[in-house]
């Protein structure tokens, strides 16, 4: 797939001063420069099975997962001739967000830092299949009485913290290594990228997960300065192939 041939849908959002942007540099210190962290989301994954697979190893992309990272290769290297190209690239250990990055690293000859602090959340019903029925045996609904924290996973607070942690380092890094106004591309996953925005753009983290603004190889992209995190915007330049993705869930 060519660039030409993505299609891309872009809004920003821009973070409410004070306390929400300051918290986003995860220190008193203040900022000497500008960068913006892309937060891609892998593509489709090969999942028959229909597991909800969450940090289960031995689940890559599926033949249209690995065409959605060709395709967001594309997007970046089309930037890249715009002169924005991506001074650093990070992943998610996990074997379909390495998969989804491997183009773009081949391709502007950059590798991949594993970055842990981004990986899929915990979920204790990791593994099962068919989750909606399982669901409707009683032994699990004692997982079910919080779903604002929520109970039957890592805590959405918990993985902001750690995205946002993720996020400071790589873009004081690029800012340190290639100067002002850098760009970052980071693969990770539907949730910890979904919360993070809600964090940026002041919203409560607890949410439906029907609502999620985060499509396979979207780009949530954090546009940081001085006050940390100060607007958020959201592409998606592989829409067309995500909508022939199966909805499969522990993505």
């Amino acid at each position: 797939m060519s660039a030409a041939e993505t299609t891309e849908t872009t809004s920003t959002h821009t973070t409410p001063s004070g306390t929400a942007s300051a918290r986003a540099q995860g220190s008193t210190s203040p900022r000497t420069g500008t960068c913006t962290v892309h937060l891609v989301r892998h593509g489709e994954v090969y999942n028959p099975e229909k597991v909800l697979y969450g940090r289960l190893p031995g689940f890559g992309l599926s033949e249209l997962g690995k065409q959605m990272a060709e395709g967001i290769a594309d997007y970046f290297l089309a930037r890249a001739e715009q002169g924005r190209a991506p001074v650093i690239l990070a992943s998610s250990p996990l074997q379909r967000a390495q998969e989804t990055i491997a183009p773009l690293s081949a391709r502007l000859n950059i590798p991949v830092q594993i970055e842990d602090r981004v990986i899929e959340a915990e979920n204790d019903f990791e593994g099962l299949s068919s989750v909606k029925r399982q669901l409707r045996r009683p032994k699990h609904w004692p997982k079910l009485i919080n779903p604002l924290r929520p109970s039957w996973g890592e805590p959405y607070a918990q993985q902001v913290t750690r995205v946002l942690a993720a996020v400071k380092d790589l873009s004081d890094q690029a800012i340190a290594e290639h100067g002002d106004d850098a760009d970052v591309v980071v693969v990770s996953h539907q949730l910890p990228i979904w919360v993070t925005r809600l964090w940026a753009e002041n919203r409560p983290l607890w949410h439906d997960p029907r609502s999620r603004e985060c499509s396979l190889t979207s780009v949530t992209s954090l546009h940081i300065g001085p006050t940390g995190v100060e607007s958020v915007s959201y592409a998606e330049p592989n829409r067309e192939l995500s909508q022939q993705a199966l909805a499969l869930p522990g993505a």
